[in-house]
């Protein structure tokens, strides 16, 4: 299932490719077909790592590290995320050059144990303070990079590309959904989207024809995924789509009535700048994260209050929807986060590292960087 740093970089990457990076994506064996090998100018190495919730990312981490640092050797390694930053000494040692960018402080989501929270805190830890550089991707993780590890940070935040909005109706038919009749919650099915919470604040709402739509799968079926899934079967105005991509998911999205992200813990949420792309009006949880989206006030709601969420429903459902409004949602969002902007400011982080090294050494830098991303 891809999730937000997937999608960050399946955005990020060609555009750095376009604009004359060399680019290689290392990638999990076991989610990353043989083929295509390259990919809109990016080239993919994929290395083995076990299908295990425990051990796949460190272990994949580990060994992606060593293939940069020994064969590779890139004039920049960009991390993705805090739990492989763990490496960055390793990558260091290697004699590498090393950008993490920082998504969020993964250690708070729910469906981690001890020991994970541990590695991820530590993960933190070194690639704030032994990186080379540190790019953000909202105020509030710039403040806890500073707050906690005293060092600056460049804040790139997600993006988002206009859709062309379909008018076919496939999908939705499928699932039984009626355009303008639906809420949608387009996410990984783990415990800090609180898909449970929404579950609740629907069936309280009860509002007549309309039904929810959950949008999403797990790389990882557990005891969280189970209760969803049960729970929403247990009424015939859930859906629950699966996995969806491509027209589908466009489907789903453009033809909602608003899309709701009730979530503990985010970065910078993709999702709910996608949901803004397509126009639609979106209702949140107060988390710094989503606050940071600067939403209208009545779009937000008390993180876990089940009633209060239901009460936005109800309001949302008997507002008569105008095109205009979600045109001006999309203008909006499009100029806030657009890709090709975050792209050129990420590649000048690169160039900076590059200049300060070439200083160092006495000679010009390459504008050419070959680009593994983890």
């Amino acid at each position: 299932m891809q999730g937000g740093v997937e999608t960050h970089a399946e955005h990020l990457c060609p555009r750095l490719a376009a604009m004359g990076c060399e680019v290689e994506v290392i990638a999990r064996a076991p989610y990353q077909p043989e083929q295509p090998s390259q990919w809109q100018g990016v080239r993919f190495k994929r290395i083995w790592s076990p299908k295990s919730k425990g051990l796949e990312a460190v272990l994949h981490t580990f060994l992606g590290t060593l293939y940069a640092g020994l064969v590779s050797r890139p004039d920049i390694l960009h991390i993705q995320a805090i739990g492989p930053a763990v490496m960055t000494p390793l990558a260091k040692l290697l004699g590498l050059r090393v950008v993490v960018t920082h998504h969020g402080p993964d250690y708070d989501r729910q469906k981690w144990g001890a020991f994970a929270r541990t590695v991820l805190r530590l993960g933190e830890r070194f690639g704030m303070r032994s990186s080379n550089a540190r790019i953000v991707i909202s105020k509030v993780i710039a403040g806890i990079v500073q707050t906690s590890h005293r060092r600056d940070s460049f804040l790139i935040p997600n993006g988002v590309v206009l859709p062309e909005l379909p008018t076919t109706t496939g999908t939705i038919e499928q699932f039984g959904l009626e355009r303008g009749k639906y809420v949608v919650i387009v996410s990984r099915l783990v415990p800090e989207k609180r898909h449970l919470d929404l579950i609740a604040a629907f069936r309280l709402a009860s509002i007549p024809g309309w039904k929810l739509a959950i949008v999403g799968a797990s790389d990882h079926p557990d005891a969280y995924v189970r209760e969803v899934l049960e729970s929403a079967r247990a009424s015939t105005d859930i859906v629950c789509t699966g996995l969806q991509t491509g027209l589908a998911l466009k489907e789903l999205y453009s033809h909602a009535a608003v899309f709701v992200l009730p979530s503990s813990h985010e970065g910078l949420p993709i999702a709910l700048l996608e949901a803004l792309s397509f126009g639609l009006p979106v209702i949140a949880s107060d988390i710094p994260a989503n606050l940071e989206v600067g939403l209208p006030e009545d779009s937000y709601f008390p993180l876990g209050a089940v009633d209060a969420l239901s009460g936005r429903l109800k309001a949302f459902a008997k507002r008569v929807p105008f095109q205009q409004e979600r045109n001006q949602r999309r203008v909006w969002v499009a100029a806030r986060y657009d890709w090709d902007a975050i792209a050129t400011r990420t590649f000048d982080v690169y160039k900076t590292i590059l200049n300060k090294s070439s200083h160092s050494r006495g000679r010009d830098a390459s504008p050419e960087a070959n680009l593994p991303v983890n």
